[in-house]
């Protein structure tokens, strides 16, 4: 057969939803309405959504299908034990899933093999115990989503850490920490240190996207062990990696990185924890471009991946194609239980918390619907084929992009592209304190009807940091690409516009904050108004 050049397509749609026509005034009503943010306009009146990826997902058919089995049980519905065995096989079994999801898909009517197959089997000693040890030493939280599961973590430990020692200052390194878990780490005042990949700005060619990757997702192993020397091991609960690297553009980890951020947590005796919501999409990038791992599966790549961490949180909203849902998990009887676990098991600790807060521990504010939904995604979202057209699809908006002169972060990662707003500015009198990817993404959507989001000074507080914390906050817009929901012809729309405006960059208002500047995770509520010249 002959290499056509171009990606064989993996899907085709059943479902097609009209996009509204709306007027540029219409939009510039509703944009003076909503204050300018571009978390309050209304997402039934945009052409183009990239706010974000997260539970934005067109769900495949056998997740569909998945949700009709859904039980809706206060307790222990049967979607628990089938999710719990689900991340045994994403995270633990690699080539060998068990699969027991398709007992329930497939009406299996034999109560003694769901006894012993499903509902009383016990098992333990990985990121999830079974049965009773799931009772005893609780490992597995299913939360609604990824910043719930780290309030869940950060909010549990800072008082047992306070109580030991009360005099102490405690920092969580990470290779990039995203708005939320920051958000959730500075609350319970502890602070998040960034040690991004020293290549992050490196220039790159476009011609080889293909080829070859710098992994500049990875975490500065230098300066991670220079700051643990400074402030010592017992100041670091825990050390955090954030795959793929959101905050820096969405850059992909390698498997090299993560061994030697592993190395230095055991040399350390520090739990290593993993932001974990794009694991699929990073694991292809290590098959794709890391020596070794070329011939080696998906599946393959994320159980050794995950076998150099004690734990991890995740939203399964990324790479789980789920439109809700998200977890804790640690390994049993590991680092991290062992140094939490001095007053009452930690695992005890957290089930409170969880009950307390998101619900009963076997639904945790989910809907026995999202349950199924997302245990069914958690076998699609590692199939080869999709993540291929997934991260091309991405990969071709960079390009674009790139050809028409815009100043796009390369290589793109496998989720967003991201805009360098400090050179998308070059030549201009726009200063970082003017918010210039704010102005940016209220005219992309005043004009052309696209919803982008400002990841820089606005979303991470740069006014209200000291210039050290200042040296953290990097300046990108992110269009987030939802998975299986756009095709082509969106994409090259987008590209239309974006460049449209970087040609018009110098009338590309400056915005201030007019209501909220002070509010934590401002770029969620806080009101804004352009000044236009």
């Amino acid at each position: 057969m002959y290499d056509l050049g171009v990606p064989i397509p993996s899907k085709k749609a059943h479902v097609v939803r009209n996009i509204k026509e709306v007027s540029q005034a219409q939009r510039e009503k509703m944009l003076k309405d909503t204050e300018y943010s571009m978390f309050s306009f209304p997402a039934d009146m945009l052409i183009l959504d990239f706010l974000s990826d997260s539970g934005t997902s067109t769900m495949t058919d056998l997740q569909w299908a998945a949700i009709i089995h859904g039980d809706e049980a206060y307790g222990r519905n049967r979607g628990y034990y089938i999710l719990l065995d689900a991340i045994r096989d994403t995270f633990e079994r690699g080539n060998q899933p068990k699969k027991v999801i398709n007992l329930i898909l497939s009406g299996e009517t034999n109560v003694d093999r769901l006894m012993n197959e499903l509902y009383l089997n016990s098992f333990e000693g990985g990121f999830v115990n079974g049965g009773v040890h799931q009772l005893k030493r609780p490992n597995a939280f299913i939360v609604p989503q990824g910043r719930c599961a780290e309030y869940l973590l950060f909010s549990t430990i800072a008082p047992i850490l306070k109580k030991k020692y009360p005099k102490k200052e405690f920092y969580i390194p990470n290779n990039g920490h995203f708005d939320t878990t920051e958000a959730n780490i500075a609350a319970v005042g502890l602070h998040p240190v960034n040690f991004f990949s020293a290549n992050l700005f490196e220039e790159f060619p476009i011609d080889k996207i293909n080829l070859t990757n710098p992994f500049k997702g990875n975490m500065d192993i230098k300066g991670l062990k220079l700051f643990i020397e400074k402030e010592g091991e017992e100041t670091i609960p825990l050390i955090y990696l954030t795959i793929t690297n959101n905050t820096a553009a969405g850059q992909p980890v390698s498997m090299k990185n993560i061994k030697e951020v592993s190395e230095i947590a055991r040399l350390h005796d520090i739990p290593l924890f993993l932001d974990a919501c794009r694991y699929a999409e990073n694991a292809y990038f290590i098959k794709e471009f890391e020596q070794g791992y070329h011939n080696k599966s998906i599946p393959t790549i994320v159980k050794e991946l995950f076998s150099y961490v004690d734990g991890f949180t995740i939203s399964f909203k990324k790479d789980g194609l789920a439109n809700m849902g998200g977890g804790l998990f640690f390994k049993d009887k590991g680092v991290f239980h062992r140094k939490f676990s001095g007053d009452g098991d930690i695992g005890i600790h957290l089930k409170e918390k969880q009950i307390s807060t998101f619900g009963n521990d076997s639904y945790g504010g989910l809907s026995g619907r999202d349950i199924m939904a997302l245990a069914a995604g958690l076998y699609e979202v590692v199939k080869e084929p999709y993540l291929r057209e997934r991260i091309t699809q991405v990969r071709d908006f960079a390009k674009k992009l790139s050809q028409k002169g815009v100043p796009v972060v390369l290589p793109p990662g496998g989720h967003a592209i991201y805009l360098n707003i400090d050179k998308f500015f070059a030549g201009t009198d726009m200063k970082i304190e003017d918010f210039g990817g704010v102005g940016f993404t209220i005219e992309l959507l005043r004009y052309y009807g696209i919803r982008a989001c400002e990841l820089g000074p606005f979303a991470f507080e740069w006014d209200n940091k000291s210039p050290k914390e200042r040296e953290g906050i990097l300046n990108f817009v992110r269009f987030a690409v939802p998975r299986n929901v756009y095709n082509t012809n969106h994409i090259d729309y987008a590209v239309a516009a974006i460049t449209e405006l970087y040609q018009n960059k110098e009338k590309i208002p400056k915005v201030k904050i007019s209501r909220g500047a002070k509010l934590r995770l401002r770029h969620f509520q806080s009101g804004l108004l352009p000044l236009y010249k």
